[in-house]
């Protein structure tokens, strides 16, 4: 019996010329990091590459300054406080979608997705004229609310793609050994669909941890977030420092977007 081949005869393979647009557009956006990271590294009091002389000037300044590490702990703050009501809000948000099935339900789910497709300046005029009212500008618990918003959609695609392949006999296999709905979920489901979770717990805290529109209009100047001290120190100075503050973001939000990779890697393993 003869074996199947790899590849169809009929199968197209990537041609050339998508391979190269690929190439550049990778290209284009790894560029800004690829000049941005060594000019952090630079001796001079302005932005110059390529570096004449190397220095760890601007990241001591980074970790002395009480501004800038003010603005590193606030965004860390809220960033972990949106990733974790994001993630909650998001699953129970998902498995409401999934498997419920009443009238309106894609209405429901359009609603709750229009973050992801709003202008940024549209949602925190918004977000700004709500809280203004509500006495929640500049407070922490303002920015968690309002990134909140801003992540929960990017938390119900992820679960609601690992959802499309979720089979749920298993949960019927769980129920028929005697297992109640609460030990099913957290005994089989959660695990099954851990990978997509975690996904979304990452991607809700990039989304806080980059958002600036928003908290440009929220922030105090006793509470400011890191992307809007990279706008104060471009737009009112020129400070050196934020090439250091970005290629740390840069470091950060890779390190952070890898583990869910590592995780799938090992739960297939």
């Amino acid at each position: 019996m003869a074996r199947p081949s790899a590849r169809s005869a009929s199968e197209p393979g990537v041609g050339w010329g998508l391979r190269v647009w690929s190439a550049g557009v990778i290209v284009l956006l790894l560029a800004p990091t690829v000049v941005v990271i060594p000019m952090s590294f630079s001796a001079s009091e302005t932005f110059q590459f390529p570096p004449e002389h190397w220095s760890l000037r601007w990241y001591q300044e980074f970790f002395t300054s009480p501004a800038w590490m003010s603005s590193l702990v606030t965004s860390l703050e809220v960033g972990l406080l949106v990733a974790a009501l994001a993630t909650v809000l998001g699953v129970l948000a998902a498995f409401g979608l999934d498997r419920a099935r009443f009238n309106g339900r894609e209405a429901i789910r359009s609603l709750i997705m229009a973050p992801m497709i709003m202008p940024g300046i549209v949602v925190a005029i918004a977000v700004y004229a709500v809280f203004l009212r509500w006495h929640l500008t500049g407070t922490l618990s303002g920015f968690v609310m309002a990134h909140t918003a801003l992540a929960v959609p990017f938390v119900i695609t992820t679960v609601t793609t690992s959802l499309s392949g979720y089979d749920r006999t298993v949960e019927a296999a769980a129920a028929s050994l005697g297992a109640g709905p609460v030990a099913t979920f957290h005994r089989i489901t959660l695990p099954l669909l851990l990978p997509g979770v975690l996904s979304g717990f990452v991607f809700a805290f990039v989304t806080s941890l980059d958002e600036v529109v928003v908290a440009l209009f929220l922030q105090t100047p006793d509470v400011r977030t890191i992307p809007v001290q990279m706008y104060d120190s471009i737009m009112l100075q020129i400070d050196p420092t934020i090439a250091a503050a970005s290629s740390l973001i840069v470091l950060v939000t890779t390190i952070v977007l890898l583990i869910p990779l590592f995780v799938r890697r090992r739960s297939h393993s």
